[in-house]
């Protein structure tokens, strides 16, 4: 892993085209190692999330091209800087909740995520609005059970980078305790680690470990997007 993050150092200084065709055969080298690894870790989920099991999830069902989509960006840049691995149920078109790896050379020590750096989630973001109200029913009635899935997942905080100002107001009677969950418009735990986390010989049964703490988070998510979509 420590030879992909040289690669996106590299790449992130030299965005265009021309670099990248000179060194592609570097970076094929570098997807086949970084592929075997998503398939590993795809393979350690399995055996203890059931829904990850019965989807049969191949590689490409969990990770993206390197290519950026330019039409509607006013950044013109051609490659991403970073690779992730999305394994959830159905793979990563569907519309449900799983396991999030993000690969990425922080700008610095101190920079933000959305400065670049590794980070690891659980959860999904971008609801339909009938999903959306749909989670929130389901916190409205099961709100401490939620809170206790949250409490298992070691190490990660709750993302509010995108939450309402104000709990919805068919929600504001809603025990104190539970309002930070029904402002959230994405709904996910996250937690920032670094370039040593990943490249440790052990780094898949650490990260699958750590994404099984979520476990439980993620299964009262899903069911309440099968509500969803059950009603729909």
């Amino acid at each position: 892993m420590k030879n992909l993050f040289n690669f996106l150092n590299r790449l992130s200084e030299n965005n265009n085209r021309e670099w990248f065709y000179s060194h592609k055969e570097e970076y094929l080298s570098i997807r086949s190692g970084f592929e075997e690894f998503a398939q590993k870790l795809i393979d350690k989920i399995c055996q203890w999330d059931e829904d990850i099991a019965n989807s049969n999830l191949k590689v490409k069902d969990c990770t993206y091209r390197i290519n950026r989509d330019t039409r509607f960006s006013k950044n013109k840049e051609p490659y991403k800087t970073h690779m992730g691995i999305f394994i959830c149920k159905g793979g990563k078109k569907s519309p449900y909740a799983g396991y999030y790896l993000h690969l990425e050379p922080p700008v610095n020590s101190d920079a933000p995520l959305s400065m670049g750096g590794c980070f690891i989630i659980a959860g999904t973001y971008h609801f339909e609005p009938k999903v959306l109200r749909s989670i929130r029913d389901e916190i409205h009635v099961n709100g401490d059970s939620f809170i206790e899935s949250i409490n298992q997942a070691k190490g990660f905080k709750i993302d509010e980078s995108n939450m309402l100002k104000k709990v919805p107001s068919e929600f504001a009677g809603a025990p104190l305790k539970w309002h930070n969950l029904l402002k959230m418009k994405n709904y996910g735990l996250i937690k920032a680690v670094d370039m040593e986390y990943i490249c440790k010989e052990d780094a898949i049964d650490i990260i699958a470990d750590d994404f099984k703490s979520c476990s439980n988070f993620i299964k009262k998510l899903n069911m309440a997007i099968d509500y969803a979509y059950e009603e729909m």
